[in-house]
């Protein structure tokens, strides 16, 4: 049962190339989508993470130095009781001292803790000075003003003394929103604890900071122990989880971040308090933000992926179309074969398609192969009569200007001119038509340059620069001319004034740089780049490298360059509209000869 239901759904993508084709397309199409939505989703949960990590990071930092300041504030009102000169006279009293005078002290004790308790705030509550040694404590704050003694250490006093501590924060026992920072007062000569001052605050003065971090309403922002462990809380519906209390207490960073399972948390250190801020955001607020965003894309990859299957399938149906309808028409084509035909065993198209072609390749082969052949000997003898040419313009108006010559000058300029022109037909008639020295090149050349100093005079100035031997350098016959040529037609003709051409040949090492610049109109950008793309692409257009002019073109010449040395070498051209162009031959040095 199941092979026979295997058997029909596959049996179709067996016979048939467009269902094969189809069912592929539509992979191809949808894993990418499906791949670039999944990865789109999780990058925006991701951004949307950090986004909220660094924003929080920003916030604690601001939030803890503002909590900082606040506790600042309250230790200078402690230091201000410290270094107070009522307390430090009262201290100074001997036991034997007067009752008058202990009470006149004593006095200026409460007018100073009443002074202190008015310039705090609304958020101090009260001001208590305990003197160890003397057994008093003094207490001022809204409902009273009283000094009493106390033979033993107050109980809110006990975890300052018996733990030797310099400060401590300690929650009101009787009510939960007060607290009270106490600070010890020590002994300059043995630092031996002689008492302590301690503040009754309102934690409500830290609410607006707390509720400025948890905007949402579901955080939970705290102000912790030095632990971790919740000291004053706002909003107490969302608790630290035991992992989170966990981890807090085995940190030593000042501030930092945790990543537990289910909720991230952020901690800073409030200085100069000991205390810790500490906010915890849940996951699923994170994920839910990222949802709001993750869900518009995942809404555009399902639209994305419809239209890509349509999109496959209508690709798949119109690529196969041509397929099929070839493989229609060849069932009735019977070729003759010259071997036995060895089939693949496919049942599809293509398998009709291979039983029937194979016994074309061989014909087809050949076919191509006498088509090669005719086309390269055409080619073969296109180049040579381009090479057998010069310009008729150019000899024209040389002839012409020798008949001029003829009768306005001496006879020696004209034969000048005449042996300039009988060993340029010299050079292209007999010099061979691969490659031929570097030096002979040159030699041509100022032959023509002869020619056309003749017809411009001084207003053409000309300059051969040759740097290095160049015995061992060849270069395919006629490469050099063109280039010069196109200056002169393209170049120094359409420019008013004077013109100069510079010819530059170097040699370094195995290489040969020859530069061949004008001063004429240049060209413009649109133009340049075209004519560098043709010169860059000739490596990849061996088949028809020359153009169908009658004369010897640039890009013939490059061509020929690129054919003998490879796409290594060749020629570049630089220019610009108004200034002139410069074209760059690089060519290697080869000793011993022509290049087979």
């Amino acid at each position: 049962m199941f092979t026979e239901l295997y058997r029909k759904l596959t049996d179709p993508f067996k016979r048939s190339i467009r269902n094969k084709l189809i069912l592929t397309m539509t992979f191809l199409a949808i894993l990418p989508v499906i791949a670039m939505t999944v990865v789109a989703a999780e990058n925006t949960r991701s951004s949307m993470e950090e986004e909220i990590m660094e924003t929080n990071r920003a916030n604690m930092n601001w939030a803890s130095i503002y909590l900082g300041e606040q506790f600042a504030r309250m230790n200078n009102l402690i230091y201000s009781i410290q270094i107070s000169d009522e307390l430090h006279q009262y201290l100074a009293l001997n036991q034997d001292a007067p009752a008058a005078s202990r009470f006149d002290e004593q006095k200026a004790v409460f007018n100073m803790l009443n002074s202190v308790y008015y310039s705090a705030g609304n958020y101090v509550f009260g001001v208590e000075l305990y003197l160890k040694e003397l057994d008093t404590l003094f207490t001022f704050n809204s409902m009273e003003s009283r000094i009493r003694s106390v033979p033993n250490i107050p109980e809110a006093y006990h975890e300052l003394f018996e733990q030797h501590k310099d400060f401590t924060i300690i929650n009101d026992p009787n009510d939960p929103e007060k607290f009270h920072m106490t600070r010890s007062m020590n002994r300059f000569e043995d630092q031996a604890q002689i008492g302590a001052i301690s503040l009754e605050v309102k934690w409500a003065e830290f609410n607006q900071t707390l509720e400025l971090l948890d905007s949402r309403g579901d955080y939970a922002v705290y102000i912790a122990d030095s632990s971790g462990s919740p000291v004053y809380q706002p909003n107490k519906e969302i608790r630290p989880s035991a992992e989170a209390l966990e981890k807090l207490a085995a940190t030593t960073d000042s501030s930092g971040f945790i990543r537990t399972a289910k909720e991230y948390v952020f901690y800073h250190a409030i200085d100069p308090s000991g205390m810790r801020l500490i906010k915890i955001v849940p996951s699923h607020v994170i994920n839910e933000s990222a949802m709001e965003t993750m869900k518009y894309g995942l809404v555009v990859g399902g639209l994305a992926t419809v239209v890509s299957v349509l999109l496959a399938a209508l690709v798949a149906w119109r690529t196969s179309k041509p397929i099929v309808r070839l493989a229609n028409s060849m069932k009735g084509i019977q070729l003759i074969k010259d071997k036995e035909v060895v089939r693949s065993g496919r049942v599809d198209e293509i398998g009709l398609l291979e039983k029937n072609l194979h016994g074309m390749a061989s014909r087809i082969r050949e076919h191509i192969r006498d088509n090669y052949l005719m086309n390269l000997e055409k080619q073969t003898a296109e180049l040579k009569a381009l090479q057998s040419q010069i310009h008729p313009h150019f000899l024209q108006n040389t002839l012409q200007m020798i008949g001029g010559m003829v009768y306005s000058q001496k006879p020696a300029d004209s034969y000048k001119v005449i042996r300039a022109l009988s060993e340029m037909f010299r050079y292209i008639v007999r010099a061979p038509d691969g490659l031929v020295p570097l030096q002979s090149e040159l030699d041509q050349l100022e032959h023509y340059m002869l020619i056309q100093k003749q017809r411009f005079g001084s207003r053409l100035e000309y300059q051969l620069e040759v740097e290095g031997g160049l015995s061992d350098c060849y270069i395919p016959k006629l490469s050099l001319q063109p280039i010069v040529e196109n200056a002169f037609v393209h170049g120094l003709e359409k420019k008013q004034g004077e013109w100069k051409l510079n010819i530059q040949v170097v040699r370094l090492n195995h290489e040969v740089t020859i530069r061949i610049s004008d001063n004429g109109v240049g060209m413009d950008q649109e133009r340049l780049a075209e004519m560098q793309t043709r010169l860059s692409k000739l490596s990849k257009q061996g088949d028809r490298v020359w153009s169908s002019s009658t004369s010897i073109g640039l890009v013939n010449a490059a061509s020929r360059i690129v054919m003998h040395f490879g796409p290594a070498y060749g020629m570049n051209m630089e220019s610009e509209e108004g200034q002139g162009t410069c074209v760059t031959v690089r060519i290697p040095c080869h000793t011993g000869g022509e290049i087979s």
